[in-house]
């Protein structure tokens, strides 16, 4: 099969949807191609910043989008052997003061649903992206599998989008470098007493939990050494249940409801990013150009924001016929300061506040910059605005189009 579009969108994440809807919204014809059959993948980042909002509500459906079942924090609080602190407050960030907890497959059908009403745009699911379409040295397109069978798709543009792991930017030959930090996750659930609340960050000792409030569940998160999956399993669950208990007792009464390592599932952390973003018919946005740190939750808000800088740049570089290599690296430069800040406060900074492998006992001082918020607390207003907008947020300036219906 063969098929040509105007722009394919490879990953229907947050970049790739969002992308998508934006271009579709201006007119442009978008194909996203999503390797799987919906959106439901469990245990993915569901943070929507204040930026992300903001984003929304300039299309004009953030009250549509948080009419949707969520949870809000309009601060990030911290529990540490030395008390309670507040490490980030969104309040006065505007026009929305907290990040919204959504389910990242109810985030993504939501953007769906907005882009199907433009006629430009389409999804195609089980679509598994396999190698690039090359014209004279230019990435014309995408050889993919289907549930239909092989499909080929000429574009002026692939736009990829599908992930730290990207078969895009691996077939382009795209150098990553970076480092990983030295954490890894291990993210699991446990049932929530109704009006139950912990602190959403706590440490105790060498461990940390992060604690998010999914409703009628707390979604978890413990931090391990990197490459320390292996050790946790040898002590056995067991041991693994009373170290979380020793983090937060309050969980102690439910952790027999984790009863086999398939309920733990491991995030490798890595935070890498490509030398260059781009080739002649080839831009590569969010995860797939910039692997972020889970750490601040910031790896949605900058690719919804990568997304949004390029539907700025190729909307009107359509409309005068393809987008040239130079408007490629227009949209890098705009986001490569932010993701390489972001990367460094990911790594430098929130690292402080993850045990390392080798941190031992209940005398260890509070993580540096825990101690420095504590004497300066007007800087969590400042970390807030960092985490919550991002340093360099994008606004949407493309026109739009009519839908239809």
């Amino acid at each position: 099969m063969r098929m040509e579009t105007t722009c394919c969108v490879v990953g229907g994440g947050p970049a790739g949807m969002m992308a998508g809807l934006l271009l579709a919204r201006a007119g442009v014809d978008v194909t996203v191609l999503e390797k799987h059959e919906d959106f439901f993948r469990d245990f993915r980042g569901d943070t929507i910043h204040p930026a992300t909002l903001r984003v929304l509500a300039e299309l004009g459906i953030a009250e549509q989008f948080l009419a949707l079942p969520h949870t809000r924090m309009p601060r990030v609080s911290m529990e540490t052997p030395s008390g309670p602190v507040t490490i980030a407050d969104f309040t006065r960030l505007r026009p929305y003061g907290f990040i919204a907890f959504v389910p990242q497959w109810d985030f993504l059908d939501f953007l769906h649903d907005q882009a199907k009403a433009f006629p430009s745009f389409r999804l195609i699911r089980r679509a598994q992206v396999t190698d690039l379409l090359l014209d004279a040295g230019r990435i014309a397109g995408v050889r993919a599998e289907t549930a239909d069978g092989p499909l080929e798709v000429g574009a002026d543009l692939v736009l990829a989008a599908d992930g730290r792991d990207s078969v895009v930017r691996e077939r382009a030959g795209l150098e990553v470098v970076g480092t990983s930090p030295p954490i890894d996750v291990l993210w699991f659930r446990l049932p929530r007493a109704t009006d139950e609340e912990v602190p959403f960050f706590r440490s105790e000792h060498d461990s940390v939990l992060v604690s998010i409030n999914r409703g009628t569940y707390w979604q978890l998160a413990y931090v391990i050494p990197h490459q320390g999956l292996d050790r946790v399993q040898e002590r056995g669950l067991p041991a693994f249940r009373a170290a979380v208990a020793a983090v937060v007792p309050t969980f102690a009464d439910r952790l027999e409801t984790v009863t086999d390592w398939e309920q733990v599932k491991l995030l490798s952390v890595r935070v890498d990013r490509l030398r260059r973003w781009y080739r002649p018919g080839l831009l590569c946005i969010g995860d797939a150009a910039h692997a972020m740190s889970p750490a601040g939750g910031v790896g949605i808000n900058l690719a919804i924001q990568d997304a949004v800088a390029a539907a700025n740049v190729l909307a009107p570089a359509f409309r005068a016929g393809r987008p040239t290599t130079d408007q490629l690296r227009a949209v890098q430069r705009r986001r490569e300061l932010a993701t390489r800040v972001t990367q460094a406060f990911q790594i430098r900074v929130v690292g402080h506040l993850y045990p390392r492998s080798g941190s031992t006992g209940a005398d260890r001082p509070d993580p540096l910059p825990v101690r420095v918020i504590r004497r300066l607390p007007a800087l969590r207003h400042l970390t807030g605005r960092f985490i919550g907008m991002g340093l360099r947020p994008e606004h949407v300036r493309t026109a739009p189009a009519a839908p239809v219906g």
